[in-house]
């Protein structure tokens, strides 16, 4: 199955709504009803009101002209590819080649959003791309994330720096800092412990590892790489909130648009934060975490699938 098709099924749900509320406007016509199912099933996906809004200005607009310009799908399509265009960002493997040495990336979220299997994937990804990545486990918190990291680490080739269970997570990253240093790294991809921003120990603990890393790395961190779950909907978007706040997040990755995922809070996320979106992930497979491209997201909400 080809990564666009993943991505199609993956945003089946979404779509489903969207599409059936928008073949029954078209084939009754604009009547009030019809157009308030159409907003009832955009903002059902997560869309986001703002973004909702325009899109239905656009629709009946393109309902009003009968056949002038855009037709009611396009115009929504339209709408959708200009709300996301302002988050698609350079691709990463790009960010890496071109960033300074060791590039730091600082991957941040809640427990269960998928960070630790997207930064070991991401790791994959930088050996790719002919860099040398090193993969940190900071979530020493819990002895199930670190023993993730290291399976992935082995399965995928890439060496990983890691400490006991319950170790001071600031001097994993340390070492690993140093580590990286001493081997020639590219690429320093640091995983931490599931946070909030209500949880001040482990938000003082993100901040201590913050000033081990501008003191031992010009710039550091380079990324800071906040993972989402696309499954939890609106509180994806309470989540990104916080983190740009506590955390100076720099980029998103969208996880777990591989099974019914409201995938449109992507929307609303880029519509009211305009926080770079890196890469989606639409599988279990290294290969199935992908650069986030606007206008093929859009595509797979509207497909005949």
């Amino acid at each position: 199955m080809g990564w666009f098709q993943r991505l199609t099924e993956g945003l089946t749900k979404t779509r489903d709504a969207v599409r059936g509320s928008l073949d029954r406007l078209l084939a009754r016509g604009p009547s009030p009803e019809a157009i308030e199912e159409l907003e009832a099933a955009l903002l059902a996906a997560d869309l986001g009101p703002r973004t909702v809004a325009r899109c239905m200005e656009r629709v009946t607009a393109s309902l009003r002209k009968e056949g002038a310009g855009l037709e009611p799908t396009e115009a929504l399509k339209t709408t959708l590819v200009e709300v996301l265009n302002q988050v698609q960002s350079r691709p990463l493997d790009d960010i890496f080649l071109h960033g300074p040495r060791p590039f730091v990336l600082l991957a941040v979220g809640v427990n269960g959003v998928g960070k630790t299997t997207t930064l070991a994937k991401l790791g994959w990804r930088v050996k790719q791309a002919g860099l040398k990545p090193l993969l940190v486990a900071a979530d020493t918190f819990r002895a199930a994330a670190m023993e993730q990291l290291q399976t992935w680490g082995a399965r995928l080739g890439v060496e990983v720096i890691h400490h006991r269970h319950g170790a001071d997570p600031s001097a994993v990253v340390f070492d690993g800092l140093a580590a990286a240093k001493a081997r020639g790294a590219d690429v320093v991809l640091i995983d931490t412990a599931g946070r909030l921003h209500t949880k001040s120990n482990l938000m003082d603990e993100l901040k201590k590892m913050r000033r081990i890393l501008e003191r031992e790395v010009a710039g550091a961190p380079h990324e800071v790489l906040l993972v989402l779950d696309a499954t939890v909907g609106q509180n994806a978007l309470a989540q990104a909130r916080q983190f740009r706040e506590t955390a100076g997040v720099t980029g998103l990755a969208l996880t777990k648009l591989d099974g019914t995922a409201r995938g449109g809070i992507v929307v609303a996320i880029a519509e009211e934060l305009q926080l770079p979106v890196r890469v989606i992930g639409v599988g279990e497979s290294p290969e199935d975490l992908q650069d986030f491209r606007a206008r093929e997201f859009v595509e797979a909400l509207f497909v005949q699938a």
